[in-house]
């Protein structure tokens, strides 16, 4: 192992750089993607198998008096299984961006941007140190933002882009606070760091989770990841399941023994990633673009990965980010067949019996939904089914566990409305969708084989002999019966509501439409700060700059010069009176 695993590595990394460099064809690339992932999957091989873990380290780059700067890799079972995963459904997405986009100029522009999307992403899995980290960091960061701005003519899609960097700019801030502390009395090199994880103060844990959750789109820092649907699919496909918006997850559980004494930052993940997934769930039943419905879905998956991390089970927050990067990718690319074949209509409204027109895209859209409900034996069921069982028998507080089962009753709910509008009902579309071509069904076929036997795969990799049940039934089916009950409600409401008048939404539902704090920084405060702005330099130009220099600054400037050259004090009345006076006794001395 310690010879194949490296080398295997290396020859990966070496392959997607001369991809990305070089003036490789799509389809070259597809296929170099291919070769990759079947390649990435004999380290992991080992791995399993033997459960070490290998470090790669060159010469030291930068040399300096406390500390010798050089590039590590770290080669362990986080590293080596995420990695194939990764490759995996990005080289299912660069094929159907061959046909997303077929018809863009710069299509080759665009690959490379994702293909250097996912060097950064492996470069953060694989670090072994935190300049590594901070470089596959920031790389995920700026490529995202030259990603969501592609179609840079639209004036929407350059704020979304820069609302990405900014709301990640504010996370960095957490990620570079941590990182100037430990170069001041720790180290930065993760094997150092695991070692010294009980002298770790408050600072530097909180700097982590402020990181992860400016990346990972955590409540209060939510509003852009809903906001980059502005992008092309494909590019929303690979954000949301594989690359950018699970870094933050993955940082947290590189970094865990650093945080696992921590009770305040294991709370705060507790307690944040229950509000997410809770939040997040409830503002997509208030939507109708379809690809905001799978972003905010997005957005309640990463806080249960949260919410994970902070029940002290980071194992458990990778098999869910694992598995959701299937399903997720599956959605997105199915989302886009249906935008793309319906000339850009996104209205889940306008949409109706797409089942009839696009059978293969409708069964895999059922299926990637069934999989984020956590149907049984579907991949989503063995990672979401474990976190609230681990929730259910821990000593957690009852209300994350409350606010997290009904999350998951929400998540249902919207799947089942999605799926009721898109494939069901009548036809509402306005444009017959094009054929389903081979470069837009082998890439969803391929991912809809991962969401559903991932998870399979996993439970017969990892569980050998199977454990004895220790919980009673009603417990241990909680989640299955709350999918069921909440299944079977949201086709009553969906039923009921179909033949009620419109009716003006409520203050509560445009509150989750608008992703609650959105409108605050986004709108109320730029207002009042423009209103602010303007009332001040109206009251200073108005009343203090004209006045002053204006007439009346005049006017006091010059009256001490009167009073020295002359002996009038400007009191007209008495000049009146006593020019009058003087005429009038000059007229009487003269007559008389």
């Amino acid at each position: 192992m310690t010879i194949i695993v490296p080398t295997i590595t290396i020859t990966l990394f070496t392959m997607l750089l001369i991809n990305t460099i070089t003036q490789t064809k799509p389809n070259n690339i597809k296929i170099s993607l291919m070769m990759m992932s079947l390649m990435s999957l004999i380290p992991l091989n080992f791995i399993t198998n033997k459960e070490q873990e290998t470090t790669i380290s060159s010469l030291p780059m930068i040399s300096t008096p406390t500390e010798n700067i050089n590039i590590s890799i770290l080669l362990d079972l986080p590293s080596l299984t995420f990695m194939p995963v990764a490759l995996f459904v990005t080289w299912s997405i660069i094929e159907f961006s061959t046909w997303y986009l077929s018809t863009d100029p710069n299509i080759n522009k665009f690959i490379k941007y994702l293909m250097i999307f996912l060097m950064s992403m492996l470069i953060i899995i694989t670090a072994n140190n935190m300049y590594q980290m901070f470089m596959g960091w920031e790389g995920v960061g700026i490529m995202s933002f030259l990603l969501i701005s592609w179609w840079h003519s639209r004036s929407d899609t350059n704020l979304a882009a820069m609302q990405a960097i900014i709301y990640n700019r504010i996370g960095d801030i957490g990620l570079i606070m941590t990182i100037m502390w430990l170069m001041s009395s720790s180290s930065l090199n993760m094997q150092e760091l695991f070692m010294q994880h009980e002298t770790m103060t408050i600072l530097p844990t909180l700097g982590l989770v402020t990181a992860a959750t400016g990346k990972s789109a955590q409540f209060f820092l939510h509003p852009w990841l809903p906001a980059a649907m502005e992008g092309p699919t494909p590019v929303s496909a690979l954000l949301h399941s594989s690359t950018m918006v699970v870094a933050g997850i993955f940082l947290l559980i590189r970094l865990y023994p650093i945080l696992q004494n921590n009770k305040i930052a294991m709370t705060t993940c507790l307690i944040l990633g229950a509000t997410t997934s809770m939040f997040a769930a409830t503002s997509a039943m208030t939507q109708h673009d379809i690809k905001k419905i799978i972003a905010l879905s997005t957005t309640s998956q990463l806080g249960l990965m949260m919410t994970s991390i902070g029940l002290n089970s980071p194992s458990l927050a990778l098999l869910h980010m694992i598995t959701h990067s299937f399903f997720k990718a599956l959605l997105f690319l199915c989302s886009g067949s249906f935008i793309h074949n319906m000339n850009n209509e996104q209205d889940i409204r306008t949409m109706g019996s797409l089942n009839m027109m696009s059978p293969l895209t409708a069964s895999t859209t059922t299926i990637s939904n069934l999989t984020l409900m956590g149907m049984p034996f579907l991949s989503g069921f063995y990672s979401k089914d474990n976190i609230i069982e681990t929730m259910t028998t821990s000593y957690t507080n009852s209300w994350a566990l409350l606010i997290t089962i009904m999350a998951t009753a929400l998540s249902t709910s919207y799947s089942i409305r999605m799926i009721h509008f898109i494939l069901t009902d009548h036809p509402r579309v306005k444009y017959y969708p094009h054929k389903e071509t081979k470069p837009m069904i082998n890439p969803i076929l391929r991912l809809t084989i991962g969401s559903i036997f991932v998870g399979t795969m996993t439970k017969m990799l990892t569980l050998q002999t199977t454990s004895t049940i220790t919980m009673p039934k009603p417990i241990k089916l909680t989640t299955l019966t709350i999918t069921i009950m909440s299944m079977m409600l949201s086709l009553d409401m969906l039923l009921i509501n179909k033949y009620l008048s419109p009716k003006n939404p409520k203050t509560l539902i445009t509150f989750f439409n608008q992703m609650a704090f959105f409108n605050i920084p986004h709108r109320s405060m730029p207002m009042k700060t423009l209103k602010l702005s303007q009332s001040i330099s109206t009251e200073l130009i108005d009343l203090w700059t004209l006045e002053k220099w204006g007439p009346k600054g005049l006017s006091n400037s010059t009256t001490t010069l009167i009073h020295l050259t002359t002996q009038q004090n400007n009191l007209i009345k008495i000049y009146m009176t006593t020019f009058s006076l003087t005429i009038i006794l000059t007229l009487i001395l003269t007559i008389t």
